[in-house]
């Protein structure tokens, strides 16, 4: 069975977001607008993105 793997892309600004989001977005690694990162498709990234997926796109890889 092959891993699948998520493309998470920051798509919005962290200006005016409570500490909470930023922390989250900080520890998935990204940084500034338009940062990718690669992520395993599991039930704790797919929480993470639940949680800020309004700043987010997603693409399955």
């Amino acid at each position: 069975m092959e891993n699948k793997q998520l493309k998470i892309t920051l798509v919005k600004s962290l200006i005016g977001r409570n500490e909470q989001q930023k922390k989250i977005v900080k520890a998935l690694g990204l940084k500034k607008i338009g940062t990718s990162v690669v992520r395993n498709d599991d039930p704790a990234t797919r929480g993470i993105i639940q949680k800020i997926g309004f700043m987010l796109k997603v693409e399955e890889m």
